[in-house]
């Protein structure tokens, strides 16, 4: 099977893997698709299955990525998915040795990678960096992880920006903050907010549009981070009805 690395002209006519098949997100896909095209011009590599299939990866310096991280001349992975009928056939071991590739070849010293402490929805799966030669080398609360893959030993060790003992927002109720990342995030926002309305709980959402606002972020998965009366709740992108029941419990 064949790859594409996908230029801005072809993000605006190919599809990008996120939400296929999902008409009620077709907005959000568009301003996911802007964002790429932006961050292309900042060096991120979007790179998947020739398919229309959800099997890709993106990365970019770490200098420009979108996350509260110290990783000087590193590589970033935003993303990597492989889904459905396309997973144990080695397609996420291929799209790593791409952003390897890239990485040595523009002379960096390493990978970066935001993964779960434990199996957890929108993460990566920690093991199987590991099992790549991953080391987990920091921890941001209360799940976070920063997995690196080292090409100089000698090099700076990256890590996370901030450590708490508990991610806080200054506002109460249900706040949330989210990127353009992420289609489902962009996506779901005005559906928990009528949710959260209907409840009679304050709602806030803050849309992170700048490299610069992310990094400073009081979140680690900068594509969404849902708190409750200041307490980080989770970073998972939950359907309403799962939202819905989350709210029944507070």
């Amino acid at each position: 099977m064949e790859y594409l690395q996908m230029t801005s002209n072809q993000i605006e006519q190919e599809h990008i893997c996120c939400a296929l098949g999902a008409k009620q997100y077709e907005q959000a896909v568009k301003e996911k698709k802007n964002w790429l095209m932006d961050r292309i011009n900042d060096g991120l590599v979007f790179y998947r299955l020739n398919e229309r299939a959800k099997v890709f990866i993106e990365y970019l310096p770490a200098h420009q990525a979108w996350a509260p991280i110290e990783a000087p001349n590193y590589m970033y992975i935003n993303c990597l998915w492989v889904s459905g009928k396309y997973k144990n056939q080695h397609h996420a071991r291929r799209l790593l040795e791409k952003c390897i590739e890239d990485a040595q070849a523009q002379g960096m010293d390493g990978i970066v990678h935001i993964v779960g402490k434990k199996k957890l929805p929108f993460l990566s799966d920690k093991r199987f960096f590991e099992h790549l030669g991953f080391k987990i080398i920091d921890h941001a609360a209360p799940y976070f992880e920063l997995a690196v893959y080292k090409f100089n030993d000698e090099a700076v060790e990256p890590s996370f920006k901030f450590h708490t003992s508990d991610l806080k927002s200054q506002s109460d109720g249900i706040i949330i903050y989210y990127t353009a990342q992420c289609p489902f995030a962009v996506g779901v926002i005005n559906d928990l907010r009528d949710a959260t309305v209907k409840k009679g709980i304050p709602f806030h959402a803050y849309q992170l549009t700048t490299k610069e606002e992310a990094q400073n972020a009081p979140i680690i998965w900068t594509t969404f981070g849902l708190f409750y009366n200041g307490q980080f709740v989770t970073h998972e992108i939950m359907s309403v009805n799962k939202f819905e029941k989350f709210l029944n419990t507070l």
